[in-house]
Formats: C-alpha cells, structure tokens, sequence
C-alpha cells in the first residue's frame, strides 16, 4: 500500500507534537486519526494542505493543523503540505493568483511585484485585494478538489496493483 512509502517520509509523531508552533492544540495532537494512513486520510491531508497552501496569511500551520485536527484527518500531511507556499514559491503562485483571479473578474492586471512588506500591504495591495484574493480561493479550492481526488485515485491504484502482483505471486506459489 501507499501506507509504507507515505511512513518513510513522515516525521515522528513525538516531534509533530512538541513542534512549538503547535503546542496550543494540547491533548487533540493526540487522537489516534490525526496520524492514521488510510485513504480517507490522506486525502483530507492533500485536500486541506494545498487549500490552505493558497490562504495568503502567516502561521499556515497553525490553521492547516486546525483543520486537520476538526475534519480528523492526517495532521503531518496537512501541515507539511502548507509549504509549498514559501517564501520562494510565493511571489510566483500569488503572482498567478493575481492573474486567474483578474482573468475572471475581467479586469486588466497591473503589473506589480509581490513582496513580503509592510510597505507592500499598505500601497499595492488595496488596488489588487479582489483578484488576487478571488483567485487565491480559485487556484485553493481547484488545488484541493484535485489533490483529493488524485490521492484517492492514486491509492485505488496502488492497491489494485498490488493485489494483482499478489494474486500473480499466489498463483505461481500454487503451481
């Protein structure tokens, strides 16, 4: 199954649990779903991870793992997921939120640089709130649907083919 590749990869769940960031949960870092490997799970992760990957806040973690922690599905997952909104991936995936989000709205873009300021926040962004964040939503939800979906197909999959090399191996065990 997925379960044994996903393990090798995940961090301890001691380490999850003391993270510094995360202490303010307390004891529900300690239901047994939040770190089950199922396809329910994982799916949930993939879903919440890239949804909340696309929330322009700081702490993404934090609520990234408060989602995982109420829907009850995979918290490493959920978490880890949220970085691929860094500080280097940002200004281009928010750049391109801009665009979808003016794309939709029929707006002409203006051109601006994103940048992690104060300074950015006050001036460039309440000329660009609405597309940028209509399309934040847009490439979030779309990033979900189909992290969900891929992980729950790539999980049928990969059972599937491991119960025909099974039923394969079990064959020739009986010949």
């Amino acid at each position: 199954m997925p379960k044994k590749l996903i393990q090798r990869y995940l961090p301890d769940h001691q380490k999850v649990k003391e993270h510094k960031h995360l202490q303010i949960f307390g004891s529900l870092l300690h239901s047994p779903g939040l770190w089950h490997l199922n396809r329910r799970s994982i799916s949930g992760a993939f879903a919440i991870g890239l949804l909340i990957a696309w929330v322009p806040v700081p702490f993404q973690m934090v609520l990234s793992a408060a989602t995982a922690i109420y829907f009850g599905v995979n918290l490493p997952i959920a978490v880890g997921l949220v970085w691929i909104s860094n500080p280097f991936t940002m200004p281009p995936l928010f750049m391109f939120a801009y665009w979808v989000g003016a794309s939709v709205l029929n707006t002409p873009p203006i051109l601006v640089e994103f940048e992690l300021s104060f300074s950015w926040l006050q001036n460039i962004l309440p000329l660009i709130w609405k597309p940028f964040l209509l399309g934040c939503l847009i490439n979030g939800l779309t990033s979900a649907l189909l992290g969900y979906y891929g992980m729950r197909t790539f999980w049928i999959w990969h059972v599937q083919k491991q119960w025909k090399q099974r039923s394969v191996r079990d064959q020739k065990k009986s010949l």
